[in-house]
Formats: structure tokens, sequence, C-alpha cells
């Protein structure tokens, strides 16, 4: 395991699959959105406790390429890394990789996903700053968050 991502670990059932075996497109982002959540449980709680507030993370853009098949009981891990920190937006990538028990490892997808960050009541939300309590969690997994926007380690 690397220090510049963070990973979330998962087996793939049977019912992520079609009927010829494969994953269908839509676990992908669902595991982009897992991996975010886990992130702020482990990472960020304080902020987890603001999204139960005012703060909502919305997502602008998802987007997943794919590179080679994976099937019912392959093991994955999903690393997320931050791409882009700005005021009130960020951007995560997420590598797929297919797993083997020996070690082995197989990028089998890429994926990207946009968020916003925005406050209030749901009929009259308006853009946020990203909390400094995000942005600090976030550090570790990008060298580049350490400088944008004014914002130091």
């Amino acid at each position: 395991m690397s220090d510049d991502y963070f990973e979330y670990r998962h087996t793939v059932g049977f019912e992520e699959t079609n009927l010829v075996g494969n994953v269908y497109y839509v676990n992908y982002l669902r595991w982009q959105g897992r991996c975010r959540e886990l992130f702020l449980k482990q990472k960020a709680p304080e902020v987890l406790a603001d999204v139960q507030g005012d703060l909502k993370l919305f997502t602008l853009k998802v987007e997943c390429e794919f590179f080679a098949e994976i099937t019912a009981f392959d093991e994955l891990s999903v690393r997320m890394r931050l791409s882009e920190l700005g005021q009130t937006q960020l951007e995560f990538t997420f590598d797929y990789v297919k797993v083997t028990e020996d070690g082995a490892e197989t990028l089998v997808a890429r994926g990207r996903q946009r968020i916003a960050c925005m406050r209030g009541p749901n009929t009259n939300t308006v853009p946020a700053l990203i909390p400094e309590a995000l942005a600090r969690a976030l550090e570790p997994y990008s060298a580049r968050s350490r400088t944008l926007l004014g914002r130091t380690a």
C-alpha cells in the first residue's frame, strides 16, 4: 500500500455482474462513492458530521475508462487521489486495480469525480468553501494540494 492514495478494498460479488459475468458499469461509479464515503468516515469524521448539518457535497461529474474486465470474486483495490483542490470544488482520480493472491496487480479502470461544496437548505443552496478539515485530510493524497490556493501543510 502506498501513502499517496486512500484505498478501498472490495471483493466483486455476483450481484455486480451481468449474465456473462462481467461487472456492470454502474458499479465502478458506486465504488467511487463508497471510497469517498469511507475516506470521510476514516480520515475526516468532522466533515462527515458537517455533512449531517448543512454541508452538501454535490457530484458534478463522474467518468470511468476501462482497460480490462473483472468478474465475480475478483479482489479490487480502489485507489483515490486528490487531483485538484479549488476554493469550492475538488476533483478525485480513482485507479481500479485487480489484486491477485500472489500480489500481482493489474490496472483495470481509471475514473474521475468532480465535487462541489454547497451550503444551505435544499431549496436554496449556495457554493461554499471547502472545509479546512477536508483540505487537511486530503493533503497526504496529493503533493499539489499543499500549495494550491495558499493552503499549506
